[in-house]
This record gives structure tokens, sequence and C-alpha cells, in this order.
């Protein structure tokens, strides 16, 4: 399976949505001060979810 070799995560274009952190499957990301942070990166496995659902466009997953 695929994974990720770095999430970006624009903390000026989050707004706290949370949405990123309810769809990931394996709790690779958390809320850290009203917005999305990496919370393991070892355990992404570049589902895209994040990127692909976040609203705002604020995450990009790059993957290994």
């Amino acid at each position: 399976m695929a994974k990720a070799e770095k999430i970006e995560i624009y903390t000026n274009l989050c707004k706290g949505c949370e949405i990123c952190v309810e769809l990931c499957p394996v709790d690779a990301l958390e809320m850290k001060d009203f917005k999305a942070a990496v919370k393991d990166l070892d355990k992404c496995i570049a589902c895209m979810q994040c990127e692909l659902r976040c609203p705002d466009f604020a995450i990009e997953v790059y993957k290994k």
C-alpha cells in the first residue's frame, strides 16, 4: 500500500472544520489550536480522503 512522504497543511486556509480528521481511516491527523495537524505521518496510507474532501483546499498529500 502507498505511503505518504509528506502531508502539507496550509493553516492560513484551514478553517478548522475537522472533516479531514473525521475522514482519516488511520488516525493520522488531529486538531491543534483549532487547525488540522499531522498527528502521525507514519500511519498515513495516502488514501487522499483528507485532500479530496477538504472544502478549503488546505491539505496536500505527497505520495512516496
